[in-house]
């Protein structure tokens, strides 16, 4: 039976393949696996430590986010829908081989949520922690999900956890130093969001996601379904950049944008459901503007043709 040990290797050997095959620096890569041997994952965070289901590709971007990360910033990456903000978030926790905390900022996200609370255990007053402390403790990479959207009580939290003093200053308890290891991921959405913070902005390096291109989603389509059909990943990387440029071109919104929603699609053909329902299913129908929609199935219709089968999508 193969130990976990030897488990490990050989996904580390993969990954350091995929990332070689990307023409990732040699001497980045050197510097990541010294980070990984210097920064041992506890046993009581090795259940965080959490491999992605899409790899990403990316090849400028990953070596600006890995670099930042070993150089030991925090790390803002912006864009548009379906850039792959949170996949390649997702994806630097586990290259670096870190717990993962995922923190979604809304109206309700106060310093409270972030830090902790207080609880009655074992006949006293506590803190429960939060995952900001938590993270903080264990080494781990704390995933900002929307930054922009904190409000002005939670952002207060994170300036002095954010900047050179790494520190946590939790009323009524003990000063939280920051472990050497711990790192903030901040993703935040062009569209229909706020403007970040001036000086929480200045906490972090900035990465501009690019929009996913024809070779970036037939390498995502491929590693997720191996036995998928050239011709089909062709129509189906085709549609999707099809409602993409639709969508920059503000001919429809970024509704059926959606990159997720396309993979949920090739897996229900996999399961055996016809081609065109599951597109619909997982992209077409989350317009809900009757006009827009309509649109969207013209797009659609042009891709995938009514009399396409399930079984001719993959190989046998």
């Amino acid at each position: 039976m193969t130990s976990n040990t030897e488990k490990s290797l050989q996904i580390l050997k993969e990954e350091i393949q995929r990332l070689e095959e990307q023409g990732i620096s040699g001497h980045i890569l050197e510097e990541l696996m010294e980070f990984r041997r210097e920064n041992d994952t506890g046993d009581a965070a090795e259940e965080r430590c959490i491999r992605p289901q899409i790899p990403f590709f990316g090849k400028e971007v990953l070596e600006m986010a890995i670099a930042a990360l070993l150089a030991g910033e925090n790390v803002l990456l912006c864009g548009g829908k379906a850039t792959g903000k949170n996949i390649l978030a997702e994806n630097l926790a586990w290259l670096f081989r870190r717990p993962t905390y995922n923190i979604s900022f809304h109206v309700n996200t106060d310093s409270s949520t972030l830090i902790g609370t207080d609880t009655f255990r074992n006949n006293e007053v506590q803190l429960r922690e939060g995952p900001i402390i938590q993270c903080a403790k264990t080494g781990g990479f704390g995933i900002l999900d929307e930054i922009n959207m904190a409000k002005n009580d939670a952002v207060s939290v994170l300036h002095a956890t954010l900047d050179y003093r790494r520190a946590i200053d939790v009323p009524g308890y003990e000063r939280v130093v920051l472990h050497p290891a711990t790192r903030f991921i901040g993703t935040m959405n062009y569209a229909g969001t706020k403007e970040l913070n001036e000086a929480l902005v200045s906490r972090f390096v900035v990465i501009n996601m690019p929009s996913p291109d024809e070779e970036t989603l037939n390498h995502i389509l491929k590693s997720m379904y191996p036995t998928l059909k050239e011709s089909a990943a062709e129509q189906f990387v085709g549609l999707f950049l099809d409602l993409q440029t639709k969508a920059q071109n503000s001919e429809i919104s970024a509704k059926a944008l959606d990159l997720r929603g396309l993979l949920a699609a090739i897996g229900l053909m996999k399961i055996g459901l016809s081609p065109i329902r599951a597109i619909h299913m997982g992209v077409g129908d989350k317009s809900f503007d009757l006009f827009e929609r309509e649109m969207v199935e013209d797009i659609i219709m042009t891709r995938i043709p009514s009399s396409l089968e399930a079984a001719e999508v993959f190989e046998d």
